[in-house]
């Protein structure tokens, strides 16, 4: 018992170490899916500071969403909290890939919406969705993860 305590304490201690962690080909994040809900507070003790930040208005007020850009990613937040990670790659496709290669990663639960695919994810504290944006010749334009009850 006492080998785990000191195993999770070591285990909790390395963000704080490095907090970028390990380099990665911008828009990779391993486990993306750990970071939506995410607090402000979180986000810079990982990430540290943002190379950028901008802003997004919505159509309704409550969809305004101010965007923190990092190599791994842009991490959309709504009040304190991440709610949308936009992507470079996630579950094996990368933006540039065709279609079919998308959807050959994704897997049969993937749903083909036109210009999009969207991958419902499940056994997380909430609802989340992975969308793929195609362009019209079929190439992933974008990648985002988010919180599909928001």
């Amino acid at each position: 018992m006492g080998c785990l305590f000191l195993f999770s304490a070591v285990l909790f201690r390395l963000p704080a170490q490095n907090p970028a962690g390990p380099p990665r080909e911008p828009g990779t994040v391993s486990a993306p899916e750990t970071l939506i809900g995410l607090t402000l507070e979180g986000l810079y003790s990982l990430f540290g500071p943002p190379k950028e930040v901008y802003s997004i208005r919505g159509v309704e007020e409550w969809q305004d969403d101010v965007v923190f850009v990092y190599p791994q990613g842009d991490f959309y937040v709504y009040g304190d909290r991440v709610w949308q990670l936009g992507l470079g790659a996630a579950r094996g496709v990368r933006v540039g890939d065709p279609r079919a290669a998308a959807l050959l990663a994704l897997g049969q639960e993937a749903e083909e919406q036109g210009d999009y695919l969207l991958l419902p994810l499940r056994g997380g504290p909430w609802p989340m969705s992975l969308r793929i944006n195609l362009d019209d010749s079929g190439r992933t334009t974008a990648i985002f993860l988010y919180r599909s009850d928001f």
